[in-house]
């Protein structure tokens, strides 16, 4: 099987930078495993954990386990003497490009667990890009498709404004 994971990059005005396509790459490397048919029965921590090496080969740092002290937890808001207040937990981070990692498997569209992803990119702290991996099919559903119209959607319109350098949508 072959070319069956795909990506889009916003705004789509722009190339995509170099680091966000080694983040496909990593994706991309582990098809045969990771494709719809695949995985299917998978959650996105199985999925993170078969992509995790490819990740870390590139500079990230990747959560591992669910326990709360191997969390990656990224600071949202500030208080007193400069202590996070609020902090949102991510997949994985690489500090050098300032760049979050979501993967998302079932609850992608049906939850809109993309949208949640996207806004807590936003407001975090030392974030430039954002990459949200979806399944391209769950449950007859066009996850990747759907993903895709809406953030179409968004960054056409002129109403919209984010201090994210770029967006990177990944269909797995």
């Amino acid at each position: 099987m072959t070319n069956w994971i795909e990506w889009k990059y916003y705004p789509d005005y722009c190339e995509i930078p170099e680091h966000l396509l080694k983040v496909f790459e990593a994706f991309s490397n582990e098809e045969e495993r990771i494709t719809t048919e695949k995985s299917q029965n998978m959650n996105s921590n199985h999925i993170l954990e078969i992509v995790a090496g490819g990740l870390e080969s590139i500079g990230f740092v990747v959560e591992r386990s669910k326990k709360k002290e191997e969390k990656i937890k990224l600071p949202v808001l500030f208080g007193k003497n400069g202590n996070p207040v609020k902090s949102f937990d991510v997949d994985a981070y690489n500090k050098d490009s300032k760049t979050i990692i979501e993967v998302e498997a079932g609850r992608a569209v049906m939850n809109n667990q993309f949208l949640k992803d996207f806004f807590e990119a936003i407001v975090m702290t030392g974030v430039d890009y954002c990459v949200i991996a979806v399944r391209k099919l769950y449950r007859r559903n066009k996850d990747f498709e759907e993903v895709l119209k809406f953030f179409d959607t968004l960054y056409s319109s002129r109403k919209f404004n984010s201090q994210l350098k770029g967006l990177l949508i990944i269909g797995y």
